[in-house]
C-alpha cells in the first residue's frame, strides 16, 4: 500500500510541477538581488566571462576575476570598475589544481567568502580525433571539467556553512548533443552537464536548499575560439546576449539555461526520433566551422 500511495503522490507532484511551470511562462518570476554578493568568474578575460562580469558589475556585486590572460582580465576589471564595482583580479591557470587551491586561499584572505561561483573557463580544439594532440585532449578535460571540481570543492564549504550561494556551470548545447570534429569538447561538456545535475541533487540530499545551481548551455557563441561558425537552424550568438540570458537565469534560480531557449525543444525531439531522422536533421542544420582534418585546416 505504501508504494501505491507513493506513486499517487508522485503523480500529483508531476501534475503540480507542470502547472507551476505553465504559470511561470505568463507571470514574471521574482528576481533576487546580487548587490553586495561576492562573485568569482573564471575565464573573465574574454567572451562570455567578460560580458558576465559587466552584467554583475552593473548590479553592484563585488567581483573576483580569474583568467590565464593577464592583459585580458585586467581590461575586464578596468571596465567593471568604471561601472562602479569593486574588483579583485588574479592570473590563474584553471587546468592547474594547485594554482586553483592557492588562488582560492588568497581570495579568502584578501576578499572573503565567495557566494556566487561562475565556472566559465574553457578551451576548444576543433579537429578530427586523429588530428587532435594528446595534450590538447588532456587540457580540454583539465579546464572544462576538472577545474570545476577543484574550484567548487575549495569554495563549497563556506557556502554550506551559511547555506547560501550559487554555483554556475557554463557548459554548452554540446553537453546534450554532439558535433563532429569536437569530440574532446563535446565529451567534456557532457561531463560538465553531469557535474551540474549531480551536484544539484547532492545539495538537495544534504538539505542545503539555500545553495542554488544553474547550467548555461548556449549554441555557437562568437568568442573567436571556434573560427567562422555557421548553421542554418540557429544563430551564432554574441557574448553580451548570452551573458544577459545567464544573468536572468541566475536571478531567477533557473536550473538549465538554454540559449536560445527553443533549442531545448530540438534536444527533446532528438531523444525520440530514429537514427535516420536525426541524420537528416544534422544535414539540414549544416553546422560549419574551421577545423583541422587530416592535419589540414578545412571548414566543416
Amino acid at each position: 500500500m505504501n508504494i501505491i500511495f507513493d506513486f499517487l503522490l508522485l503523480l500529483l507532484t508531476i501534475i503540480y510541477s507542470y502547472l507551476e511551470a505553465l504559470v511561470k511562462i505568463f507571470i514574471p518570476q521574482r528576481r533576487k538581488s546580487v548587490a553586495g554578493e561576492t562573485i568569482l568568474i573564471t575565464g573573465a578575460g574574454h567572451g562570455i566571462g567578460r560580458s558576465t562580469a559587466y552584467e554583475f558589475a552593473k548590479r553592484k556585486s563585488r567581483l573576483v576575476l580569474w583568467d590565464i590572460n593577464k592583459h585580458g582580465v585586467e581590461e575586464t576589471a578596468a571596465e567593471c570598475r568604471k561601472l562602479g564595482a569593486t574588483v579583485h583580479v588574479s592570473v590563474v591557470d584553471c587546468s592547474n589544481r594547485e594554482d586553483i587551491y592557492n588562488s582560492v586561499k588568497q581570495v579568502k584572505k584578501e576578499v572573503g567568502d565567495v557566494t556566487i561561483l561562475v565556472n566559465n573557463a574553457g578551451v576548444v580544439y576543433p579537429a578530427d580525433l586523429l588530428s587532435t594532440k594528446d595534450e590538447e585532449i588532456t587540457k580540454t578535460f583539465e579546464v572544462n571539467i576538472l577545474g570545476h571540481f577543484w574550484i567548487t570543492k575549495a569554495l563549497l564549504p563556506s557556502m554550506m556553512k551559511r547555506n547560501h550561494g550559487h554555483i554556475v556551470t557554463v557548459a554548452s548545447v554540446c553537453g546534450h548533443g554532439v558535433i563532429p570534429y569536437l569530440i574532446p569538447y563535446c565529451s567534456s561538456k557532457f561531463a560538465a552537464v553531469g557535474f551540474h545535475r549531480a551536484l544539484t541533487l547532492e545539495l538537495e540530499a544534504l538539505g542545503k536548499t539555500g545553495i542554488q545551481t544553474s547550467c548555461l548551455c548556449p549554441v555557437f557563441v562568437n568568442t573567436g575560439f571556434t573560427k567562422n561558425p555557421s548553421t542554418r537552424l540557429w544563430p551564432v550568438l554574441e557574448t553580451d546576449a548570452v551573458a544577459r540570458s545567464l544573468i536572468d537565469g541566475i536571478l531567477t534560480n533557473k536550473k538549465m539555461i538554454f540559449v536560445p531557449s527553443y533549442i531545448n525543444l530540438h534536444l527533446i525531439l532528438g531523444r525520440f526520433l530514429p537514427d535516420g531522422a536525426l541524420a537528416a536533421i544534422n544535414r539540414l542544420q549544416n553546422i560549419q566551422f574551421e577545423a583541422v582534418i587530416g592535419h589540414k585546416t578545412k571548414k566543416k
